[in-house]
């Protein structure tokens, strides 16, 4: 008796290798999803948890907060889209590492 496994994929046609493949794939792809929202809840979680505690904590918030905008459909319209391009760029500007630029 042989006690190898044997790979069932060697014995299927290839539409069924493919469906086989693309079910595994988006499996792979809807627990990435489930495990991104679980840390982004917990992050927004973290940031209502206590205020900002510097400027430069505040404006990281804005621009997060911008950049989830961004990613929705209103955010999608090229006008808009522009005026969150310049909005993060002037943050950006603004405020390095080191706090505000004065």
């Amino acid at each position: 008796m042989n006690d190898d496994p044997v790979d069932l994929d060697k014995h299927r046609g290839m539409a069924a290798q493919k469906g086989t493949e693309i079910r595994r794939r988006l499996a792979e792809v809807q627990a990435d999803q489930a495990a991104l929202k679980a840390r982004q809840r917990e992050f927004e979680d973290f940031l209502e948890s206590t205020p900002a505690d510097s400027q430069q904590e505040a404006v990281s918030r804005a621009k997060y907060l911008i950049q989830l905008y961004a990613g929705t459909q209103e955010g999608a319209d090229p006008r808009r889209a522009r005026l969150i391009e310049r909005s993060l760029e002037e943050l950006d500007r603004l405020f390095n590492l080191n706090g505000p630029l004065e």
